[in-house]
């Protein structure tokens, strides 16, 4: 890895194609999901060779992604077990840490147990944190923490004058995470699918065409490479 780089400190990943890149092999949908979950696995293990990458977080669920057909939806949510299962080795040999972004009450219930065993297990590691997106929608981020607000207002407990970009952001799901600095949308897609609508507010977006199941390490170099070409001014000059 070019030493000179600036590494972002956090990665999000728009993980999109696995239906595509099935397409093209005459494939069926499911197997592009199993491949995509290899492809995370290997991003997430790739992490030990960049040391200033200190979250990532992957878009894997969406809570539009329920309209899915029932057998999709069911393939996905198996995968998910079978991904926590065999990974939390991976997790804990790494000393990773997993985090959840989501409405995870909404999710099924074996999915929703594993989940929550694996972010209790991981809970003290110290190295990076692997954030997993499930049922999660960036609106559906904005209406609970205004939500959550409201009822502290109703309750007197909160000032309404007091209420800033910096308090509201106190109440999204993962508050002490720092928002990402590089956005990367795999498949070419040009928009964000409702993806930490409030967070991205000022990370650079990287869109490659290549389709998230191919999607490996070089990839992600290129991302960092040409993150390495932005002037980041947030709003200045």
């Amino acid at each position: 890895m070019e030493n000179d780089l600036v590494i972002p400190q956090h990665i999000a990943i728009i993980m999109d194609g696995n239906g595509r890149w099935a397409a093209k092999r005459s494939l069926e949908r499911c197997e592009g999901h199993r491949m995509g979950a290899e492809a995370l696995k290997n991003l997430i293990e790739s992490m030990k060779d960049l040391p200033g990458v200190k979250y990532m977080s992957f878009y894997a669920f969406s809570t539009e992604n329920w309209k899915r057909s029932e057998e999709e939806v069911s393939a996905l949510m198996h995968l998910l077990v079978e991904f926590l299962d065999a990974n939390l080795a991976l997790f804990m040999e790494n000393d990773l840490k997993l985090l959840v972004t989501g409405r995870l009450e909404g999710m099924p219930e074996e999915p929703r147990i594993k989940l929550k065993e694996a972010v209790n297990k991981t809970k003290d590691n110290q190295g990076p944190c692997v954030i997993i997106a499930l049922n999660y929608g960036g609106r559906s981020e904005i209406a609970d923490a205004a939500k959550a607000i409201a009822r502290k207002v109703a309750k007197g407990e909160l000032d309404a004058e007091s209420i800033d970009e910096k308090l509201f952001a106190e109440y999204l799901y993962n508050p002490q995470v720092p928002d990402p600095d590089l956005l990367i949308r795999t498949s070419g897609e040009l928009r964000l699918s409702n993806f930490l609508l409030w967070e991205i507010s000022y990370s650079e977006i990287y869109v490659t065409d290549t389709l998230w199941p191919d999607f490996d390490k070089n990839e992600l170099m290129e991302a960092i490479k040409a993150f390495n070409k932005r002037s980041r001014r947030f709003g200045g000059r």
